[in-house]
């Protein structure tokens, strides 16, 4: 036997007795019927026989042939209890991805009660109530599996619901019910259809077990636990009577429960309730706009339990065609500042400002269709940012349906004209496929696409050329500035590299612990820094002049956590230059120099 043989025998084994088992559903009856149901007097109560292998029943009629034809009744009524079941589990199991914040605790609740409660119990007690026979036993087996496939979509539908494309379709306005079936569903259909191959197994020992008890199955129908309940009077007189069906049923059970293990192996090998955040309270003295601003924030800081506050009081603005680089170290708020402006805080973050504008409004005044058009995410990782489940056009054609009301056709000529005018190679050709059989390149281009696919005034592009080579990452690059030439947008540029900052950015925002430490040009970071974080960043970047007999530049020590900042400059431990007044109070930004601010005590 090969290794793959060996490794594969379960899986193998379980297929080949599914196999037969349909086989034996379809040909059993048109085979067998006549004699399973042919009564004969003179072979009443018989034990095993030539004629009879298995025996006879109280009727004499052949309990082999009974047991060959009741496998379809029961591989139907295992399917039925089977569908009931999985389909009332994911509804249940759903309802808290798309319903308010109370309703969806109380569908959660209600999930884990009757995950509590015994299976059989709960099928006895549903065929009770129902009444006897098939259909009281099919719903009570669907009754008790439904709690388990309840558990394990609310689950999925969890991991799912925190991913950058679900995020994305809420900031467009896209609805709850079709985010739920076209963003959440499809991509947790796979471990559910697993799921189906080893309920199917449960179910049909479930029922033969209702059928054993005499809650299932009644005379003159017959299934495997039916047959089972009749012989098993007899099992100590003649035993192969009471032998035959539960092997059958044992059989069909393992077979199913095989079939489904290897299939859940297999997708592991090769697969290589997030609720609204809460609104911002009233700005206490928002201000006049800055007439000259098309993103105008003040004063932002997010919050999260527990007195952590990653974000603390930022400010910035961004003009028109101007693109603005937010940088600074992994941890230092850039991601959740740029989550902040679009409303992409998760919960139970909280959002507070003295203003928040985009084109002059207020962005708490915007509706969801309006902030949709007028701001495009870029997101970091191209491959989490799109639904692997749909095709790349489709994703951008959404765009347009949902904020331009226009018909499919036209929404799909939009989104390959968008996919060309990022320069993606054949761009009919890629909107008929699926974001993984793009390359990171172009992955990332279309989303680019997708940002274009309404008439942005803002895009934020968070990380957007860090998971790409250095090639495509200047190609990336020199799009975004083409990009706002054309169409005079205005792009928030968030990285850590602040190299690729300084080549794309007109203007320069620095970050550190959550604050805004320098905002100077980007044509005077090389030698107009005055911040000593800023300084010791541009002091670590490596060029072809860097000398390579002395050590690499850095910066000792470590960024503090969130819930870890004093009352001074956050910087001061890591600082050369650091007094006792940075450790005691906290330097405002002030202007040093045209179009610069910095706050530090030490720069004069």
């Amino acid at each position: 036997m090969t290794g793959w043989s060996r490794r594969n025998a379960p899986g193998v084994a379980g297929a080949v007795i599914v196999a037969a088992m349909a086989v034996l559903a379809v040909v059993g009856p048109p085979i067998w019927g006549d004699e399973a149901v042919r009564i004969d007097a003179a072979a009443i109560l018989q034990g095993s026989s030539p004629g009879h292998p298995l025996g006879t029943d109280n009727l004499g009629r052949d309990l082999l042939a009974r047991v060959l034809v009741a496998g379809r009744y029961s591989l139907l009524l295992a399917l039925a209890a089977t569908a009931i079941g999985a389909a009332a589990g994911i509804v249940l199991g759903t309802l808290p991805s798309v319903l308010p914040r109370r309703a969806a605790r109380l569908a959660t609740g209600t999930v884990n009660a009757l995950v509590a409660f015994p299976g059989l119990l709960l099928a006895m007690f549903t065929a009770v109530v129902t009444g006897l026979g098939a259909r009281g036993a099919v719903l009570g087996i669907g009754a008790a599996i439904a709690p388990g496939f309840a558990r394990l979509t609310q689950t999925l539908a969890a991991t799912v619901a925190n991913s950058d494309y679900v995020s994305a379709a809420r900031m467009l306005g896209v609805p709850r019910r079709l985010i739920l079936t076209r963003h959440v569903l499809p991509n947790i259909a796979e471990p559910l259809i697993l799921n189906l191959t080893q309920a199917l197994g449960g179910a049909l020992l479930g029922l033969a077990g209702m059928s054993f008890l005499g809650l299932g199955v009644q005379p003159p129908d017959f299934d495997w636990g039916r047959l089972l309940f009749d012989g098993f009077p007899r099992i100590y007189v003649t035993p192969e009577v009471a032998l035959g069906p539960a092997a059958a049923v044992a059989l069909a059970g393992i077979g199913f429960n095989l079939l489904g293990d290897a299939l859940a192996r297999a997708a592991a090998r090769t697969s290589v309730t997030r609720e609204k955040t809460p609104p911002p309270p009233p700005a206490e003295d928002a201000g006049e706009p800055d007439p000259g601003a098309l993103l105008e924030v003040r004063d932002l800081t997010v919050t999260f339990p527990g007195g952590v506050t990653p974000v603390r009081q930022l400010s910035l603005t961004v003009a028109p065609g101007e693109i603005v680089g937010l940088v600074g170290e992994s941890g230092s708020g850039k991601s959740l500042t740029a989550a902040a402006i679009g409303g992409l805080v998760p919960y139970p973050g909280t959002v507070t400002h003295a203003a928040l504008r985009l084109g002059g409004r207020d962005v708490a005044t915007l509706s969801d269709k309006e902030l949709g058009t007028a701001l495009a995410m870029v997101f970091q990782d191209p491959l989490a940012a799109l639904n692997p489940a749909l095709k790349v056009g489709g994703q951008l054609a959404e765009v347009a349906i949902v904020h331009d009301g226009a018909d499919r056709a036209e929404a799909h000529r939009r989104a390959v004209d968008r996919l060309g005018h990022v320069h993606l190679p054949e761009p009919d050709r890629r909107a008929k496929q699926h974001p993984h059989e793009l390359s990171g390149g172009m992955r990332q281009r279309a989303v680019i696409a997708m940002g274009l696919m309404g008439t942005p005034r803002l895009i934020v592009a968070d990380e957007p050329t860090t998971a790409l080579d250095v090639t495509v990452q200047r190609q990336i690059l020199r799009l975004l500035r083409e990009v706002v030439e054309e169409t005079g947008a205005a792009i928030l540029f968030i990285s850590h590299d602040i190299a690729v900052v300084g080549e794309l950015c007109d203007r320069v925002v620095v970050m550190y612990a959550g604050r805004v430490v320098e905002e100077l040009p980007a044509g005077r970071l090389a030698d107009g820094a005055a911040h000593p974080y800023t300084k010791a960043l541009i002091a670590s970047l490596l060029d072809l002049d860097t000398d390579r007999s002395t050590p690499l530049a850095g910066i000792a020590g470590t960024q503090p956590a969130p819930g870890q900042i004093g009352p001074g400059c956050a910087f001061a431990p890591r600082c050369p230059l650091a007094t006792a007044r940075c450790e005691s109070d906290r330097p405002e930004l002030v202007a040093h120099g045209p179009g610069q601010r910095v706050a530090c005590w030490e720069v004069k």
